[in-house]
């Protein structure tokens, strides 16, 4: 660059022309060409230096711009965490599903799945923004037509539920809806052409008992995707015509690639569509009936109107035919050229369906035994309940996202529009308590939930520990009931959405990493699942020292070593026995008159659990306690049974009692 700049200089002090006169003119006038000489050459020189100087300035011009763009940006961070409440704020640690045992071949194997619980049967991803599938149907009562979609103990089905799921990439459910018995089955496969997450395929099998009314011989299914992004979807082709083109939709997406939707059935079925678009999914319902009443009324016709609305977002088809009727409904991802699409879609479909479910079926049995050892225990139609009971609480995990809505703090200076404020966005990946009822995460629910599911599936457990425990805040809080997302909010009484970071909830999710702590030590896991269990326990300690010193200073009682839940309403007049809602166990009859001199026993036994549970984690992690951190002095502390009978023990009964202010002992002045 100097030698360039340095023959630009020379070529600009003299003309490419007459290039001898000149040289004879410097000779002729020695003083003047002398002076010439040296200002050509001082023009070159200073040009060189100010190119030098421009980079250098230009250099540490963009290196100062950059560490002032980083330094205002991190002090406008410090600024907004500095207004941001105490009680939103994230808890400041690495979060544990960034671990990389939750990343790679284990996060795409947990993609798809039965992840909506709320509804009879619902596909989704684990992404906030998901493809969603799932079905509806007609069902029959007292000669009118119902819509069903939604678990609701209204709609009076007799019986559903998993009777087997595998977690994963297997699951099997029956639905008996009065005197119809649908059955569905869910399969995953992944092939070295799918796209992220593999392939699926959903069997929809529906049998009678004998019906003999008209309109009870038809069936009438509704399977629809819906894109929660907002993306247009494309209708396939001539749909109206299945046996010609199994095509129903197709699309693309960044993480899965270009996508199809296909039907593959031996029965005579019709089917119709209707394209909507909408940015909300848990109307759908409300859409559907509103698509079929306007038909019935105009037509007369039960039949969806097959018209698609400009960039619609969501497809609903409609599939009916004759009882008996089955039906296999198939998902490719990554369908593009050269993808062998057609051979994909036989694998998952037909003879090749039922065999691949047969064979799951068979692995599910053969876990269940080995994981339960029951077969010399227990009946055969006790060990049936026991897969439901199994394939039930792993069919019942779910993904949710969005963002709790947390009650202003009591004493607070945070000022807000509204009577409440907004949780970070979060995920969560959660069994839930009730499929019908409580269709989201609880937190304590969730400790006892994974102590079945550890011994199924150590990774799934773990997965879903490290997600509770990512949601921790800033003073060791965690929301006790998961509300996220508008189908989740749909299900919830506006009384109840309001989380109060005062209130906690048991900390459950101690049972589960005491058996994995004792599991280590009994050598129940392989080297490999121990490396995992280790490293999760050191991720995770910081949060659960949060978590354990959230309860043991805003919990605690008046005397040394006692707790009582808050959360009780001590005004209510509605009430003989105020609620214990935070407890777990809201009608458990505690003093019926809150006060803070309450003393609750189930919550010191939940704290002794917490204390021993942390006492084994760092003898495990660390070999020793960290400084200041002994929970083994308050582990004993709790255990001491002099102390626990003092404050429990009531000696005319012979039994261990909350201790508070109950009716027949408190005095009401008359007025």
């Amino acid at each position: 660059m100097t030698g360039d700049g340095r023959r630009s200089a020379r070529s600009r002090t003299k003309p490419s022309s007459d290039v001898n006169e000149d040289d004879d003119a410097f000779n002729k006038a020695k003083p003047i060409s002398k002076l010439r000489r040296v200002k050509t050459k001082d023009h070159g020189t200073a040009l060189r230096i100010l190119n030098a100087d421009l980079k250098i300035i230009l250099g540490f011009g963009i290196v100062a711009a950059l560490i002032i763009f980083f330094l205002v940006n991190h002090l406008i961070s410090i600024a907004e965490e500095a207004r941001r409440p105490r009680v939103v704020t994230p808890f400041p640690a690495p979060r544990i599903m960034d671990l990389p045992q939750f990343q790679g071949e284990h996060k795409e194997s947990l993609y798809w799945g039965t992840y909506r619980p709320h509804v009879y049967f619902g596909i989704r991803a684990r992404t906030p923004l998901s493809l969603v599938a799932g079905l509806m149907w007609l069902g029959v009562k007292d000669g009118r037509y119902f819509l069903r979609h939604i678990c609701q103990d209204s709609d009076d089905l007799s019986t559903y539920g998993w009777t087997s799921h595998n977690g994963r990439d297997f699951g099997h459910q029956v639905l008996v809806d009065q005197d119809m018995t649908l059955a569905t089955s869910f399969l995953k496969y992944k092939e070295d052409d799918s796209g992220y997450g593999g392939d699926w395929a959903v069997r929809i099998n529906v049998q009678n008992q004998g019906w003999n009314e008209e309109m009870q011989k038809n069936v009438h299914l509704f399977f629809y995707l819906a894109e929660e992004d907002g993306n247009a979807l494309s209708l396939g082709g001539d749909i109206l015509d299945i046996h010609e083109n199994s095509l129903l939709a197709s699309g693309s997406r960044t993480d899965i690639g270009e996508w199809q939707l296909h039907l593959k059935s031996k029965a005579d079925l019709e089917v119709h569509y209707s394209g909507l678009r909408t940015p909300h999914i848990h109307n759908l319902s409300d859409l559907v009936q509103e698509n079929l009443a306007s038909q019935l009324i105009r037509f007369n016709r039960l039949q969806l109107p097959d018209i698609y609305q400009s960039s619609s977002n969501i497809l609903v088809f409609q599939i009916s035919g004759r009882i008996p009727l089955e039906t296999d409904i198939v998902f490719v991802s990554g369908a593009g050229e050269n993808s062998r699409v057609e051979e994909r879609i036989s694998n998952l479909a037909g003879v090749s369906l039922t065999n691949q479910l047969n064979k799951k079926q068979r692995e599910f049995d053969v876990k269940f035994e080995s994981c339960f050892q029951l077969a010399d225990k227990l009946d055969s139609n006790s060990i049936h309940v026991g897969k439901a009971a199994i394939g039930n609480m792993l069919g019942g995990i779910g993904y949710f996202y969005g963002q709790s809505k947390i009650s202003i703090p009591k004493n607070s200076n945070v000022k807000s529009h509204d009577d409440f404020l907004l949780y970070w966005p979060a995920e969560l990946y959660t069994a839930v308590p009730s499929r019908p009822f409580f269709p989201r995460g609880f937190l304590w629910d969730e400790g006892f939930h994974q102590l079945l599911i550890w011994r199924w599936d150590l990774h799934i457990s773990l997965d879903i520990v490290g997600h509770w425990l990512d949601l921790i805040n800033i003073d060791g809080w965690i929301p006790r009931e998961q509300i996220l997302g508008a189908e989740a909010l749909s299900k919830v009484p506006a009384e109840f959405v309001l989380q109060h970071s005062s209130n906690g909830n048991p900390p459950t999710l101690f049972l589960v990493l005491r058996d994995l702590v004792n599991g280590i030590k009994k050598n129940k896991f392989t080297a490999s699942e121990s490396s995992e269990i280790i490293s999760f326990l050191q991720q995770a300690f910081v949060r659960l020292e949060a978590w354990f010193q959230w309860f043991n200073t805003t919990q605690l009682g008046k005397d040394v070593g006692s707790y009582y839940w808050h959360g009780r309403d001590n005004l209510t007049i509605r009430e003989l026995n105020p609620k214990t809602l935070s407890s777990g166990l809201d009608d458990y009859p505690r003093a019926s008159h809150p006060t803070e001199d309450e003393r609750h026993l189930d919550l010191r036994c939940w704290m002794l659990l917490a204390a021993d549970c942390m006492n084994s984690v760092a003898e495990l992690i660390w070999k020793e306690n960290k400084p200041g951190k002994d929970y083994a002095s308050t582990s004993n502390l709790l255990s001491d049974f002099d102390t626990l009978n003092q404050m429990h023990f009531d000696h005319a009964s012979g039994a261990y009692f909350d201790f508070g202010n109950h009716t027949e002992k408190v005095v009401v002045p008359f007025a």
